[in-house]
């Protein structure tokens, strides 16, 4: 970022495209970091989740400080060529008949003005619209992340269950066997006592 002020202006693009290409390659690294950290045992899970999470956030902040750089540098642009479109006029002087057409001037400048500033509303509109489909695409993935630890989980309850109603379906055999036993004890202890 400290090479992209002192970029001239012939370069400036290239190190902006080299940035973003890094923050892309960022992103995705520490998409696969997110995915190993879910891997880790339980007692370092949530450390690697904060540090990649903190991660996310630095570079969330690079990417909107880039972002102000672009738009700092449009401005900057758009200025200089308004200035040198202004210096760059001829001025003559004014004949016996003057007559100053503003009115149109006037109006077409302001519809300029009007589309100039429509088409920045529109791609700053894009440009958030972009970065909240990459918000929804990250808060997906982790909500996916959940739903397969949360399927996991219920696998090993479902086994769970089945070890415990197999269990029941013994002790029931167990019980009734033990009844008759006791039966047929109290019957013999009947029999022969009396």
């Amino acid at each position: 970022m400290g090479h992209l002020e002192t970029s001239d202006k012939q370069s400036v693009h290239l190190v902006e495209n080299e940035i973003q290409a890094r923050i892309d390659r960022i992103f995705s690294n520490l998409e696969r970091l997110e995915i190993l950290s879910s891997k880790e045992p339980a007692s370092k899970r949530q450390n690697a989740k904060l540090r990649v999470d903190q991660l996310k956030y630095d570079v969330q902040h690079l990417q909107t400080a880039l972002r102000n750089f672009q738009h700092r540098r449009y401005i900057r642009e758009q200025q200089e060529k308004q200035r040198e479109e202004l210096l760059a006029r001829t001025f003559t002087a004014n004949d016996s008949d003057t007559t100053i057409p503003i009115d149109e001037t006037l109006q077409f400048n302001e519809s300029l003005q009007n589309a100039h500033h429509g088409m920045d509303d529109l791609i700053g509109s894009g440009t958030s619209i972009l970065q909240g489909l990459r918000d929804q695409r990250m808060t997906l993935k982790g909500t996916h992340k959940k739903i397969l630890d949360v399927a996991n989980m219920l696998g090993l309850s479902n086994t769970v269950m089945r070890l415990i109603e197999k269990r029941a379906f013994q002790d029931k055999y167990f019980m009734i066997g033990g009844m008759l036993l006791s039966c047929v004890v109290m019957f013999l202890v009947v029999q022969y006592l009396t």
